[in-house]
């Protein structure tokens, strides 16, 4: 069974967003995509001061399987990029809702449509 964390939001495109934490907002991707994808072994992030646009393309993902695209869940700017993840690309695959994070945005606007943990669930039980 996949963890769908009820304290955040998600897109269809299998990304998340935390609630904002003052200014910011912490994006990554969920476990089923993780799972879905394989062993990451590099990921093209946004730089701090991109703006992002929720709903596109802002960087990639490299597994052993493909290269995925990775799309903002929210826009902005990108005030921070978790470096560890870039240094260690496993960081996805081992714990995508904490350590795995990849990017935070600020000023938070959400574009798009984000989804509650339940219709997420019940997106990823309809793809299993």
């Amino acid at each position: 069974m996949t963890t769908i964390p009820a304290d955040l939001s998600y897109t269809a495109d299998h990304e998340w967003v935390s609630a904002p934490q003052g200014p910011t907002a912490r994006v990554g991707v969920t476990e089923f995509a993780a799972a879905a994808l394989g062993d990451v072994v590099f990921l093209e992030l946004p730089q701090v001061g991109d703006p992002v646009t929720g709903g596109e393309q802002c960087g990639e993902i490299e597994s052993t399987k493909s290269v995925s695209a990775l799309f903002s869940p929210i826009s902005g700017t990108v005030s921070a990029v978790n470096q560890a993840v870039v240094d260690a690309p496993e960081l996805v695959n081992e714990d995508p809702f904490g350590e795995g994070w990849l990017f935070e945005v600020s000023p938070v606007s959400a574009a798009g449509e984000l989804l509650d943990p339940e219709a997420y669930a019940g997106l990823t039980a309809a793809a299993e």
